[in-house]
């Protein structure tokens, strides 16, 4: 069954009531169907036309998910109480969706990820020609008179692509693996400067791959689920362990580092990302970049070149603000002298450190240059965007350097 969304001439947040998706299409609606690849001018018109109301973004996430509940208000409990961030992140993806939107392959892949991941939400297929309707009865409104027939059109059949292939991965997840998985704190060691370091255990098999990461919900906020990178490779015993710094105003990074006791049970989300040894090309030697807290997957990794026997050569730069911040750094020391294929170097940019001085970036370019390794860039957003521009200018070509978009844990742990 092909599903209508919104009156695609109309300049008014309701569709007109034949138009409307009915509150039972929520419970027992259809999938939309595949459409037809979207040409130049369609995806000419989508840009164009979220450059105009991209101003009024805020304005934009709070009437959306507003008119959501209003129409449909049977969704409101899968949501949290507090919708900051959940407005937050739908931005965030729909402005990734749209810079992808030529880019079928990372489409299918970021909206893959995005379907396996809403299952821990309790999302159904049903629930898509609802928010369909809501998200394009936004748009009209804030677009005002720049809202055509042919921009609707447009957006319709692209929210019908990205809608099919969140179903699709969704639907195939389920069947092998659950939506959620509870696990216990089995260890927790504070190490200083507001950051804990959590080891969990999950109740079921947990399969994942060294430098993804995981959405957690605790039990002090729930539906509240905030990401968070795993900070070893697989090991045997099944545990992860998870640093996490505790943010001004992050409730659930505060529970985690201040009130998380051995014994409390967490909930797991599917493992995420891409930034997996996997992704880089059989070259022997790779550059590891990691800015604070962003350590954490870039370890995975180099655990995951030991497990894997320790044929690459790696380059490991550690950034910080200061010394007393240069997180992990000691235990990575540690690490290089068992592994004599790992170098470590640092850098710290606002305080003078002997042996440890300037920008990730500037020490990048000291070293340079790097277009013979795969590289492996985890951190502040700030940071990541210049160390890849260091690195592109000196070089190295953009498919060799692996980095998670910026909603990801290291780079967004509230």
């Amino acid at each position: 069954m092909r599903f209508r969304i919104g009156r695609s001439s109309s300049t008014s947040a309701r569709p007109a009531p034949q138009d409307r998706v009915p509150a039972q299409a929520v419970r027992t609606g259809q999938p939309p169907a595949a459409e037809a690849p979207l040409s130049d001018h369609e995806i000419g018109l989508i840009r164009t036309s979220l450059s105009v109301v991209e101003p009024l973004a805020g304005e934009i996430t709070v009437y959306f998910y507003a008119i959501l509940f209003a129409r449909y208000p049977e969704v409101r409990p899968m949501f949290p109480q507090g919708m900051d961030a959940q407005r937050d992140r739908l931005l965030r993806a729909l402005l990734r969706i749209v810079d992808l939107v030529d880019d079928p392959e990372n489409l299918v892949r970021f909206c893959g990820h995005l379907g396996r991941d809403h299952r821990k939400f309790g999302t159904l297929a049903a629930h898509f020609p609802a928010v369909g309707e809501c998200l394009l009865a936004t748009l009209a409104r804030f677009a005002g008179p720049a809202w055509t027939a042919e921009i609707a059109a447009a957006w319709t059949k692209a929210y019908g692509t990205v809608a099919q292939v969140m179903i699709s991965a969704a639907e195939e997840d389920e069947a092998v693996r659950p939506a959620v998985w509870p696990a216990t704190v089995v260890h927790r060691v504070s190490r200083g400067h507001g950051i804990a370091e959590i080891t969990v255990r999950p109740h079921m098999a947990y399969a994942y791959a060294a430098g993804q990461y995981v959405s957690v919900e605790t039990p002090w906020w729930p539906k509240r689920w905030r990401y968070y990178s795993v900070a070893n490779a697989p090991r045997e015993d099944g545990t992860l362990t998870f640093h996490v710094r505790a943010v001004a105003g992050g409730s659930v990074s505060g529970a985690l580092v201040n009130r998380a006791v051995v014994g409390d049970v967490l909930q797991l989300g599917p493992p995420m990302g891409d930034m997996t040894l996997d992704a880089a090309a059989h070259h022997s030697e790779l550059l590891l970049v990691a800015g604070g807290t962003g350590l954490a997957p870039i370890r995975a990794l180099v655990e995951e070149v030991a497990r894997r026997g320790g044929r690459r050569q790696v380059q490991l730069f550690l950034g910080a603000r200061t010394g007393a911040e240069l997180y992990g750094v000691d235990d990575m020391l540690r690490m290089a002298q068992r592994h004599h294929w790992l170098t470590i170097r640092g850098a710290v940019s606002d305080e003078y450190t002997p042996g440890f001085r300037g920008s990730l970036p500037e020490v990048l370019a000291e070293y340079g240059p790097w277009y013979q390794h795969d590289v492996f860039l985890s951190g502040p957003a700030q940071m990541v965007v210049s160390a890849r521009e260091t690195l592109t200018l000196s070089g190295t070509r953009p498919d060799r350097i692996h980095y998670d978009p910026f909603d990801t844990p290291v780079l967004s742990a509230l």
